[in-house]
């Protein structure tokens, strides 16, 4: 079955808002079998408005539509429905008694405008809303269905998974996708799809379906199936033979499954083997800690960490040797080392990582040139460093430098349990 996204705003025209609800929409309706063919970004005008709605019910029997259903004078999203679906707007009671109540929680007083969000196209049916005020809305003409939605895309997500998907699925009839995703850092796309061809083709021919997904520092591989003459636990079956058999052929790339990060299984490991960790951060300004602590309860394993960006720090805070870094530079084995072992020895935790590095655009030079990183890993046995250059981007440098980083761990950790198991 295909569908079409229709945002509207003019923050997302000139730039100022990236739409990431359309991506969200399309990720958890493609799970449904639902495809979609066409994304449409429109101006807040009645007349744009009426325009692609026509046009993507002359293609598709199914839209999406977000934004402008906020509560100021110029969100037109609402009155131009009722017009198009010819009903008109009145005020919905029971939507207005949980607009009331969603104030009263928060212990703020309504406005005379967020009353006005309880009135709703006569014909439409409700979508409840119970991360805002404005509420999803259901309308169908000729056999066509528009789902309206506010642009916020947290409330957009609560009223898809509250209700919008199990109506969608209810309305027509689709044929849902399975997928396996697995994760890898380390290896490029173009390497990695040399190293796997083979597998890559015995899954092909069995129907399968493989989707190579690179980002800065990770490739995603994507196992897909429609369900339909094969039962789903049949397919679930033959995906997880391949994933397993990929994972005992290149083991030291694959992290993960489906939708982890390395930070949260890096943190897995960690609090597993009662391990902690502690950062010690030139280039990366502070990004590795950040990715460790954006897992909830990582307090756990998470010691702390210092951003030594100013050779003082280094010296002071990490014992740094002074004339090291007169001699070798910031950006060197020997100091990124001295770092690593500082910052285990401050903190008082098993692991340490640390990374000094040229993030660019300036700062480089002919021996060593912007994106040249070091990072190192001290644990109780040893430690250990390695030279990287990840390019020219100074966001994408210090991305990539943090995910190599928790992967330099992570294979310590399991190389650690191999050899204790042997």
């Amino acid at each position: 079955m295909l569908a079409e996204i229709i945002t509207i705003g003019d923050e997302i025209l000139i730039g100022q808002t990236v739409d990431t609800n359309s991506a969200w929409l399309a990720e958890n309706l493609h799970l449904q079998g639902v495809r979609i063919g066409r994304i449409t970004s429109i101006s807040d005008t009645p007349e744009a408005i009426r325009t692609s709605i026509d046009e993507a019910f002359s293609r598709v029997d199914l839209v999406l539509m977000t934004g402008g259903l906020g509560p100021t004078n110029d969100d037109l999203t609402k009155p131009t429905l009722a017009a198009y679906f010819q009903t008109d707007l009145v005020l919905n009671e029971e939507v207005l008694a949980g607009i009331e109540a969603f104030f009263t929680k928060r212990g703020k007083g309504m406005l005379e405008v967020n009353r006005k969000q309880a009135e709703l196209p006569r014909s439409a049916k409700v979508l409840s809303n119970s991360r805002g005020t404005a509420q999803g809305m259901w309308l169908e003409k000729e056999g066509k269905v528009l789902i309206s939605m506010p642009g916020i895309p947290y409330e957009m997500k609560g009223i898809m998974e509250d209700g919008g998907l199990v109506a969608i699925a209810s309305q027509f009839e689709t044929t849902p996708i399975i997928h396996r995703t697995i994760l890898t850092q380390g290896i490029g796309e173009s390497f990695l799809a040399e190293q796997i061809a083979d597998w890559e083709k015995s899954l092909r021919d069995e129907g399968l379906s493989l989707a190579y997904l690179p980002s800065p520092g990770l490739v995603k591989l994507r196992i897909s199936a429609y369900a339909g003459e094969k039962s789903e636990a049949e397919l679930l079956a033959r995906m997880n033979h391949y994933t397993s058999e990929l994972e005992r052929r290149v083991p030291e790339y694959i992290f993960g499954r489906e939708k982890q990060t390395m930070a949260e299984v890096v943190g897995h490991l960690l609090k597993a083997e009662g391990a902690t960790l502690s950062t010690a951060e030139s280039c990366t300004g502070g990004y590795i800690a950040h990715l460790i602590t954006s897992n909830s309860g990582s307090s756990a394993y998470f010691k702390g960490g210092v951003v030594a960006y100013a050779n003082e720090v280094k010296a002071g805070f990490l014992s740094v040797d002074a004339s090291d870094i007169e001699t070798y530079g910031a950006v060197s084995e020997k100091v990124v080392i001295a770092m690593a072992e500082g910052a285990r020895h401050r903190f008082d935790s098993t692991y340490a990582l640390a990374t000094s590095g040229i993030a660019g655009p300036d700062g480089g030079s002919d021996t060593k040139p912007v994106g040249t990183v070091w990072i190192a890993m001290a644990g109780p046995e040893k430690t250990i460093a390695k030279q990287f250059n990840f390019g020219n981007s100074r966001s994408r440098n210090i991305h990539i430098s943090g995910l190599t980083a928790l992967n330099m761990l992570r294979a310590e950790i399991i190389q650690k349990r191999f050899e204790l198991s042997k």
